[in-house]
């Protein structure tokens, strides 16, 4: 008989080193797979982590891209993590991301042609409003009739995409765009939108609004009564309800949250980097996120870390693609793997396997 049994005292050293043990087991079975594909493991690993930031001519390029591409996966992780601390797990954060996306390019693009400093705040504001109100539709549910809040913003990333797709080619469709699909170039007609920090990196607000964001989820936690509270109805419950902690406003509070950060980060990009909403806008760092707020521990400074780690894996994924012909599915197991194996560590540092007969009282 095989079974896992609760270690009496979990390790804590072990526990705080769980995300580089992940990492370096990630490697390992990354590097077999790629052996697999036929590829050198040690120079594929080297092509993924070490030439984005070490290696000329790709590090000059890569270095200012790792913050663009970890700004929304810290911004939308920062919002999930609160609510997984407090037992609510919005699994739909990716349609939030996309509705963020949506209403504040609507907001911008209402005011086609007219070029305002005003219009950029204008959009930040709708993009979190577009992604706090999709998140609300779980909240509401949960809160009025006891939904199960994963099923329900889960589905409701598919009926955002489909609500992309429609506007893609319909109200935000641009009309010197040929018939194809896909709004205006938000960049090139408003300087507002063309939000670039510094000229050639590719730097945007978003970057900024994450390290914000890192920075106010940690006072809010350690600091703040409120963040005490979704601590408390996370870890205790029943103490929690004792202590006055009302759930309903935490649901409200936590779901809100991340979809307001998401929708922000939906914004961003469709702003920054992407520059248009497409039928293919949506990029899966919803999803993406939910690794990166486990492999930081749910802990805002982790989190930093591991949107930027995770980053390096998208930049370092491309460049392996373009370098070794490697496939992008393969990209995407690689980052898969991280979770997995974070979540197999969690399992053996909580619980020791026991092998052996089950003795009947």
């Amino acid at each position: 008989m095989i079974r896992l049994e609760k270690r009496p005292s979990p390790n804590r050293r072990v526990a705080a080193m769980t995300p580089v043990i992940a990492v370096i087991l990630t490697m390992i079975a990354g590097g077999a797979m790629f052996g697999l594909l036929g590829q050198n493991p040690f120079e594929a690993i080297k092509v993924i982590f070490w030439d984005p930031l070490f290696t000329e001519p790709f590090a000059s390029y890569s270095r200012p891209q790792l913050m663009v591409k970890a700004g929304p996966l810290i911004l939308i992780a920062i919002g999930l993590s609160i609510g997984f601390k407090a037992g609510i797990w919005n699994i739909g954060a990716e349609g939030q991301y996309i509705m963020g996306a949506i209403f504040g390019a609507a907001a911008g693009l209402a005011f086609y042609p007219m070029d305002s400093a005003l219009i950029f705040p204008l959009m930040v504001i709708c993009g979190a409003l577009g992604g706090w109100l999709w998140a609300m539709i779980p909240a509401f549910l949960k809160v009025r009739f006891g939904t199960n809040e994963i099923l329900v913003s889960l589905m409701l990333v598919y009926v955002a995409e489909n609500f992309l797709a429609s506007v893609s080619s319909g109200v935000l469709r641009n009309p010197e765009g040929m018939g194809f699909p896909g709004s205006r170039n938000l960049s090139k007609w408003a300087s507002s939108a063309n939000i670039e920090l510094f000229e050639g990196t590719g730097m945007h607000w978003g970057v900024v609004a994450a390290f914000i964001a890192v920075i106010g989820a940690y006072v809010l936690m350690t600091r703040h009564l409120l963040g005490f509270h979704v601590r408390l109805i996370g870890e205790a419950p029943r103490a929690a309800k004792f202590a006055g902690v009302q759930p309903a406003r935490i649901v409200i509070f936590c779901l809100g949250l991340a979809g307001a950060l998401a929708g922000m980060a939906g914004l961003f990009e469709v702003s920054g980097p992407s520059g248009q909403i497409t039928i293919d806008f949506a990029s899966g760092y919803g999803f993406t996120a939910i690794i990166v707020a486990f492999l930081g521990r749910l802990h805002p400074v982790g989190i930093l870390l591991a949107g930027l780690l995770m980053a390096l894996t998208y930049i370092g994924g491309e460049l392996a693609q373009l370098m070794l012909g490697l496939p992008a599915a393969s990209i995407q197991l690689f980052q898969g793997m991280l979770l997995f194996f974070l979540l197999g560590v969690d399992v053996f540092t909580n619980y020791r396997l026991r092998i052996g007969r089950t003795e009947v009282a």
